[in-house]
């Protein structure tokens, strides 16, 4: 194996330790993406053009996300994996149903989407705690985010 051309403000332990938290949420981040945009093209219904657009901004919230937490990756010299194959291996973002979907299904199943992401970045947050204060800031950051949409989601059905 080459040496690693990035080097690392971390010690190797605690690169390692974020380097996993990170990746793991890279993977669920862009998986995400994917599931906002399949529901987006297939969701049908009376209330079809604001879901649809909700789900673009969830998309655009995802991928930024993704994005940050790859780069964030990166700069402690850890290579970033969002390949398909990666993504479809390890996600721990539930799968949504092929075919046309009902608003109401779009709805239930991003919101328990959501809610299971954001339990496993609250636990990525502790975990970071011990290793890396600022790739934690990253993720309470995006959190923070996920949180909002998954308020504005449970909205949809409230």
């Amino acid at each position: 194996m080459a040496k690693n051309p990035i080097t690392s403000p971390l010690a190797d332990a605690d690169r390692d330790a974020v380097g996993a938290i990170l990746q793991a949420t890279l993977v669920d981040l862009v998986d995400l993406s994917l599931i906002g945009k399949q529901a987006h093209w297939n969701v049908i219904g009376k209330n079809f053009r604001s879901v649809h657009l909700q789900l673009d901004e969830l998309v655009v919230i995802a991928r930024n996300a993704a994005d940050q937490v790859a780069e964030r990756a990166a700069a402690l010299g850890v290579t970033p994996n969002g390949t398909a194959k990666t993504i479809a291996a390890s996600s721990g973002v539930a799968e949504i149903e092929t075919g046309w979907l009902k608003e109401e299904q779009v709805v239930t199943s991003i919101t328990a989407s959501l809610g299971s992401l954001i339990a496993r970045m609250r636990t990525r947050i502790e975990e970071t705690d011990k290793h890396d204060l600022v790739s934690q800031d990253l993720l309470i950051g995006i959190t923070q985010e996920l949180e909002q949409a998954h308020w504005m989601w449970q909205a949809q059905s409230a």
